[in-house]
């Protein structure tokens, strides 16, 4: 073994004493070329299937309300859980990456079900610039990335913006939850996504209020089309 590999092994020994790299999801430690998740929790995870097998209780969070070709999760959301820890990681924890490989893994497994061709665009939903220097990044736009990467399919966080800074949705009731995220997003380049397929990518669906808001302005802007695309989803 050269003399140079020899000693960066050692330093990345000597970090993961110190500083163990741990899975996002059980906490145990990485081992071998595991990234963020362990390779068990990756082949256990909570999968929703919603790509292969229509969820009504997912699109039921838009019918009626705005237009929307497809609602698709990865991960069924449960309090408690790898998911949210995973989620809390990504969103606190300053660690971006987390975001990244999850969008890779669903990037992967929508590829293999033939939606490869299904979008133009993959768009994130956008944070307030104050929360964005707060966190130092946005989850979305690292799942974004990932999906991308996978699918083969460009991202942007250039197209759509936030432009009003908008109180926790934490503890509103649903009117109250869209009442707070109504109007907040504008398109800053419509030529872009004019009658194009637009993937809209989120961390988490809940009540879908600040998605509905985002896909409005897409639809009002030309959009062909718009499917959302989160982590994850509590249904």
């Amino acid at each position: 073994m050269p003399p140079k590999l020899q000693f960066a092994l050692f330093w990345r020994d000597v970090l993961d004493l110190f500083y163990p790299n741990l899975c996002s999801s059980c906490k145990a430690q990485l081992v071998g070329n595991e990234e963020c998740i362990c390779t068990k929790c990756r082949a256990n995870l909570p999968r929703t299937q919603s790509h292969l097998v229509k969820i009504p209780a997912l699109a039921e969070k838009f019918a009626g309300k705005v237009p929307v070709e497809n609602v698709y999760s990865f991960l069924k959301f449960e309090k408690g859980g790898g998911v949210q820890r995973m989620l809390h990681q990504l969103k606190y924890g300053k660690r971006p990456e987390v975001g990244k490989v999850l969008g890779q893994i669903y990037g992967y497994e929508l590829l293999q079900a033939g939606e490869g061709h299904s979008f133009d665009w993959v768009i994130p939903i956008p944070l307030h610039p104050r929360k964005l220097s707060q966190r130092g990044y946005n989850q979305s736009d690292q799942f974004a990335a990932g999906l991308s990467e996978s699918l083969g399919i460009p991202w942007s966080d250039e197209i759509l913006k936030r432009g009003k800074f908008t109180e926790t949705q934490t503890h509103k009731t649903r009117i109250e939850r869209f009442e707070n995220v109504s109007g907040i997003f504008e398109i800053t380049q419509p030529e872009k996504i004019q009658n194009r397929r637009i993937a809209l990518v989120d961390d988490i669906v809940t009540t879908g209020s600040t998605l509905e808001s985002a896909i409005i302005e897409l639809r009002r802007n030309g959009a062909k089309e718009v499917s959302v695309i989160t982590i994850a989803a509590a249904y």
